[in-house]
């Protein structure tokens, strides 16, 4: 190594912080105008390797700073603060279309923060980097408690803000793929919010009785965060992505049991026979499978399921009826759910009935279904295994790598908005961050 490279610093502020929370990274001490690439490893739980890597020339007095430095290539390019997050891809040589999630949220996503000399594409575990850091991403913030719930026969963990509470609560479902993810909902307990991640599709009750749940488990889970001592129960609202948009849009116009303060419908549709169980929603799609669209890449693209969107009452949730504030996501490539068509539709429904004072609509254009926390990595294509038959396929889910991760960002800031507008009235007492620890 050069005698005046010896002492190049690489420093990354917050070292430790929650995962949407920006960093600042800075490369000093190289001499003026030295190229270097600086590049972000990652280990995930599933024990693949993720990488990203951009391009920079020092300054005059030999400093690059990736807030305010464009990238001249690599994974990305131009002036992008978190672009080392959320252009990650699997590895040279990794199994194909892998999609990253965090599945134990007790323990952080570590980074390999690393910065070499000149501009490298490839063979980074071979040579020394000039310097190199681990900053720590966490969905938890300190004092965040997760309760493992289990009664009524639910499967979900309830995830509380720290503080003494009680706090205003969301009911958060995923879609068709089921488990019990619960990354999404710690980090929302992070900035304040009681959150039940429920495992509707894949609980242990199914497991036991062979029959997938009833309705009326939503309700369960509803009683269950409404009578916890440390939730306000006057003050529930419920996300879902995806299928899990299904059945909060149902439950929001049918359920009289939930009062709903408000909701979130991320990459979703109001299509569904509105009399239907799950199982009976699962019937109706598949009944629809012909419908199936497979692009060159033999990725399996389902949009057309549920297109036209019905004119029948009887195929779609009457939205003209929803009482609560509703925010829908949508991405305008989504090739999952024809998300873009149920937006239009369920707007001039609700202008049909007076209610479309109560509707907030985010559309994004380039963006996919997948539209998650910020800075995760975009996903056009991904493994997927369906609930109800088991198949494993690569789903395509659409959407620009650059167009997606600013739409995660800008939806997942204005829906923390929504829901604190909604949940607190005005009362929010502030996020929790690393940073001001």
């Amino acid at each position: 190594m050069q005698k005046n490279l010896c002492c190049v610093k690489l420093s990354v502020q917050p070292s430790r912080g929650l995962v949407d929370e920006k960093f600042t990274i800075l490369v000093q001490n190289t001499p003026p105008g030295f190229q270097v690439t600086v590049h972000a490893l990652h280990h995930s739980e599933d024990g693949h390797d993720w990488e990203a890597f951009a391009h920079y020339t020092a300054n005059n007095t030999g400093t690059v700073n990736v807030s305010e430095d464009p990238s001249l290539g690599g994974t990305y390019s131009g002036v992008e603060q978190m672009g080392l997050l959320w252009s990650l891809r699997p590895v040279p040589g990794s199994t194909p279309w892998l999609r990253m999630r965090k599945m134990n949220v007790q323990t952080p996503m570590e980074f390999s923060i690393s910065v070499y000399q000149g501009h490298q594409t490839e063979g980074f575990t071979d040579q020394a980097p000039l310097a190199g850091v681990v900053v720590e991403r966490w969905y938890m913030a300190p004092g965040v408690r997760r309760i493992p719930i289990t009664e009524e026969g639910l499967t979900a963990t309830l995830f509380l803000p720290s503080g003494p509470g009680p706090f205003p609560a969301l009911i958060d479902l995923w879609g068709g793929g089921g488990q019990l993810v619960e990354y999404r909902s710690s980090l929302l307990a992070s900035h304040g919010i009681a959150a039940l991640a429920l495992d509707y599709l894949t609980p242990k009750i199914i497991m036991e009785t062979g029959k997938m749940v009833e309705n009326d488990y939503f309700e369960k889970a509803y009683k269950v965060l409404e009578q916890h001592p440390q939730v306000l129960g006057s003050r529930i609202a419920m996300l879902g992505l995806s299928f899990g948009t299904s059945m909060t849009l149902k439950m929001a116009v049918y359920s009289e049991v939930m009062k709903l303060r408000c909701a979130v419908c991320v990459s979703g549709s109001h299509v569904q026979p509105v009399d239907g169980s799950v199982k009976q929603i699962f019937d109706y799609f598949r009944k629809n499978s012909g419908k199936t669209h497979i692009s060159e890449e033999n990725h399996m693209v389902w949009r057309d399921l549920l297109l036209p969107i019905p004119t029948d009452p009887a195929f779609k949730v009457d939205v003209g009826h929803l009482k609560c504030p509703v925010m829908l996501v949508v991405g305008e490539d989504d090739q999952n759910w024809p998300a873009c068509e149920s937006a239009k539709d369920i707007k001039e429904m609700m202008e049909r009935a007076g209610n479309s004072h109560l509707l907030t609509v985010l559309s994004y254009p380039g963006t996919g279904h997948l539209i998650e926390p910020p800075y995760t990595p975009h996903f056009r294509a991904s493994t997927y295994i369906a609930v109800d038959t088991r198949q494993k396929v690569v789903a395509l889910w659409g959407g620009e790598m650059v167009a997606h991760s600013r739409a995660q960002e800008d939806a997942w800031r204005k829906m923390l908005v929504f829901l604190r507008e909604n949940l607190y009235g005005g009362t929010y007492p502030g996020p929790t961050l690393f940073s001001h620890l």
